[in-house]
């Protein structure tokens, strides 16, 4: 379940049984499976697991038609679909949801029951905690917790005994675990909650490029922390999935879309606050797109989906902030234009006019 988060797409799924190969869309760095671009070091990782209990890797490699030679060839990858096929079959072999990560193996189904365990909270932040403090339940050798601090989430995770070997299945663990858990949000309020950054406690890996695709944002390395961070206010989203959502993502294994959630519930309110805090870097759309870590295409699309226009988002907010300063500061009127964004006086009035019916000079004096 959970090791197939860890091929590069832009899904999770969990399954709450062994399949002798896998029927949903395949999870790679491309949309399909067809295009090598899975890192073999994730690859040698899954063998890592497997050997560790003293399982042959063959068949694994066999199921999922990788060539034994390739493994350990650095610059190698394989495809979506052979990442999965050969999660699956180490899964199976090894009746570990956890692919060998802790000391004691997570039998089928543990992260169903997590999920389940979840499902009912009233809110993303509530299903969060509890998914965290209920993964405890699972193995004590990582700790996960939800924090806030001011307007940013952070999903933290603690390693109390950091998996063994030559450090693959720590690297291997930490995405997984929290790709998991992302997936697993994004979902359960049917929404996009794009990752404002990752951090890692280990080096940059020789496929370091890879992790642009596997979370959104910058990737730090070398940091104090496992965590990914997103926008405190996803926490109080209403849970959007009901019981007979959840059977049948379980029960079809249905990937759990990350990049693919077109919708955003926050991006309106996201869009505004960027042009309310940094009107200096949010000119055109495709600053504020960088800022949203998003393409300009995307931006429109989304808040279009949303029933909103950045144009309108933008008069929107340049209104309020023209009719703070005229009514809380005596500032002449060019002055006020120009930290409004506009780029002279004349325009100001013209737009003023538009918004409210009067000049902004007679707005002024009535209030």
């Amino acid at each position: 379940m959970v090791a197939n988060t860890a091929s590069i797409h832009n899904n999770s799924r969990m399954s709450t049984k062994p399949r002798s190969s896998p029927s949903s869309p395949a999870i790679g760095l491309a949309p399909t499976g067809h295009v090598a671009a899975t890192p073999m070091a994730f690859v040698r990782a899954v063998l890592q697991a497997l050997a560790q209990r003293s399982h042959p890797t063959d068949p694994a490699l066999m199921a999922a038609q990788i060539p034994p030679e390739s493994v350990e060839q650095t610059d190698a990858k394989v495809t979506a679909a052979q990442f999965e096929a050969l999660s699956a079959a180490a899964m199976q072999a090894l009746d570990d949801e956890a692919l060998g990560w802790f000391a004691r193996p997570l039998p089928w189904g543990s992260y169903g029951m997590l999920a389940r365990a979840s499902l009912s909270a009233p809110t993303l932040g509530v299903a969060l905690k509890r998914w965290c403090r209920h993964h405890g339940l699972l193995t004590r050798d990582i700790t996960l917790a939800v924090e806030t601090q001011g307007p940013e989430a952070r999903i933290v995770l603690t390693e109390h005994r950091p998996p063994g070997g030559d450090g693959s299945l720590r690297e291997f663990c930490g995405i997984s675990v929290l790709r998991n858990i992302h997936g697993l949000a994004c979902w359960f309020v049917d929404s996009r909650i794009p990752l404002l950054g990752a951090s890692f406690p280990f080096a940059a890996p020789p496929h370091a490029e890879a992790y642009r695709v596997l979370f959104d944002g910058p990737t730090r390395f070398d940091a104090d922390e496992t965590s990914i961070r997103f926008d405190a206010r996803y926490l109080d989203l209403p849970i959007k999935r009901d019981e007979a959502a959840m059977n049948q993502m379980l029960q079809r294994a249905l990937p759990i879309q990350v990049r693919p959630y077109r919708r955003d519930r926050l991006l309106v309110q996201r869009v505004r606050q960027v042009l309310l805090n940094q009107p200096q870097d949010a000119h055109n759309a495709d600053d504020l797109a960088a800022l949203l870590h998003t393409s300009a295409r995307t931006l429109h699309r989304q808040l279009k989906e949303e029933g909103a226009t950045l144009q309108a988002l933008k008069d929107e907010v340049r209104r309020e902030r023209a009719m703070a300063l005229l009514q809380r500061t005596n500032k002449p009127l060019k002055q006020i234009a120009a930290a409004t964004g506009f780029q002279n006086e004349k325009s100001f009035i013209r737009a003023f006019r538009g918004w409210t019916g009067v000049a902004p000079g007679e707005w002024r004096e009535r209030g």
